[in-house]
């Protein structure tokens, strides 16, 4: 006879993995969930030619998660792979960095109060502390750390001691106009998310959208991606565009710009947090 399992025992979970393709990886993966009591509520695949690599993303529910994991562990490895196992709509500690430009982190904390963007932010951390009421205002504390070429080592220290002692898993980059470390980068890799208008290479430095005004440019974009040594190169989560027209100010675009920016970045933060984004070498594979 076999034992009742009320719903109160099940655990939902995500399993995310990657590895080299070969036949009999979702056989694999789904036998060890089947006969461990799980139930697999959504799955999907990618297999990339180019790369030669296999992604999977899971949800499922179960209540042997120990016996599991234990099964997983033993086929990823046999496919010399890698792979998560996180608790599903488990919100991600989180730390905002931001420097005086406030719509960014505006729009984060209002989404994670109101809709639930699935963060838990621990702080917000400002090169200026000219956001701090914005942080105050929901009850989020605001770490003031200014950054210059003498003090950016030690500024660095501080965050890196501060991620450490608030076990952060995600710090987002809301129009933080500082440049991160090599080290620092190494360091947070695959877990620093940022946020840039879309003209690079073109318009680089100082007032870009008035340089795009003076250009006559007729798309207006954001790119939202994860923070390498190399800058704003790293690996593209999501991006969008508006058009805009000659009838547009530069004050225009740049109210375009800024609302373009916040739909990424938020778009860009759920997806992580749900563990929807594999990386793919340079490139990702985002299961939306």
């Amino acid at each position: 006879m076999t034992d009742y399992v009320s719903n109160s025992a099940l655990e939902k979970l995500i399993l995310t993995l990657s590895c080299p393709d070969r036949p009999g990886i979702v056989y694999s993966v789904t036998k060890v969930i089947s006969e461990n009591s799980g139930n697999i509520i959504q799955s999907q695949q990618f297999g990339d030619p180019d790369t030669g690599y296999f992604f999977m993303r899971v949800e499922l529910e179960t209540s042997q998660r120990a016996e599991i994991e234990a099964g997983i562990a033993q086929v990823v490895s046999s496919y010399e792979g890698q792979y998560l196992i996180d608790e599903l709509g488990r919100p991600l500690r989180t730390i905002i960095m931001v420097s005086k430009e406030g719509h960014c982190l505006t729009d984060l904390l209002y989404r994670q109060r109101y809709q639930d963007l699935g963060i838990e932010v621990v702080a917000v951390v400002g090169n200026h502390p000219d956001l701090a009421p914005v942080a105050q205002f929901y009850g989020i504390p605001f770490l003031c750390i200014p950054v210059t070429a003498e003090t950016k080592a030690q500024a660095e220290a501080q965050l890196v001691a501060l991620v450490e002692s608030e076990r952060v898993e995600l710090v987002i980059l809301a129009r933080y106009m500082q440049i991160l470390s090599d080290k620092l980068c190494e360091r947070l890799a695959g877990n620093v998310i940022n946020i840039h208008h879309s003209f690079l290479p073109s318009f680089k430095g100082a007032r870009p959208y008035a340089q795009a005004h003076t250009r006559g440019v007729k798309l207006i974009g954001a790119t939202a991606h994860y923070v390498t040594a190399d800058l704003d190169e790293g690996p593209i989560i999501e991006q969008d565009v508006t058009r805009v027209t000659h009838r547009e100010s530069t004050k225009d675009l740049v109210a375009q710009g800024q609302d373009v920016e916040r739909r990424v970045l938020a778009q860009a933060v759920k997806w992580h947090v749900q563990h929807r984004v594999l990386l793919n070498g340079h490139r990702t594979v985002v299961f939306s």
